[in-house]
């Protein structure tokens, strides 16, 4: 069933960014057709997992990394919705960093062998996720400004404050999974 939803969820992306990449290039718009082409690039990542063995990363994170590149690559930049919306960076950078910290959960879950979680203290399962959403915020914001120094001028538009604000939102996103570990590490 995973494999039928990454290949369904995966076609269907690429087809509609190509479709959105066709329809850019026709308008001379070559800022966001190669924004387009990123997120075809993006939506196949997870093609990826189809070459596992032994896939153990679990179908809401699969789901969860589709709605990432919806709500960052086709409404975000594609639509608009990072320039009409104030909010809508704040909140993506928010749900980048709750997506992040559910990543580790399920990395910890996949990597540390049950025997060696039951006597671990309640703050390394907690730690662990957080430390991930934090990094993740951190690539995030070197993507941002490599990309406004390389190409755009338009993701960091508030400069240290759009920078900061994103900060917190991915820690206080990772945060929010942290502390629902750390109650719940006994089904971590």
């Amino acid at each position: 069933m995973k494999r039928i939803i990454i290949i369904l969820l995966s076609s269907a992306m690429i087809l509609l960014l190509a479709g959105l990449m066709v329809y850019f290039i026709f308008k001379h718009d070559t800022l966001r057709w190669g924004i387009a082409a990123g997120g075809i690039v993006l939506s196949a990542l997870p093609l990826g997992l189809l070459f596992l063995k032994h896939n153990r990363i679990n179908t809401p994170s699969i789901i969860g990394w589709y709605i990432f590149v919806i709500c960052s690559i086709c409404l975000g930049s594609l639509a608009g919705f990072y320039g009409r919306f104030a909010w809508w960076d704040t909140s993506v950078h928010f749900y980048k960093g709750i997506f992040t910290a559910c990543i580790g959960v399920t990395l910890y879950k996949i990597l540390v062998p049950e025997a060696a979680r039951r006597g671990m203290s309640r703050l390394i399962p907690a730690l662990f996720p957080l430390g991930l959403a934090i990094t993740g915020s951190v690539l995030w914001e070197m993507y941002e400004f490599i990309g406004d120094m390389i190409a755009s001028h338009t993701m960091q538009r508030g400069g240290n404050t759009d920078t900061m604000m994103d900060l917190l939102a991915g820690f206080f996103g990772g945060m929010l999974i942290a502390i629902y570990t750390g109650f719940r590490k006994q089904n971590v």
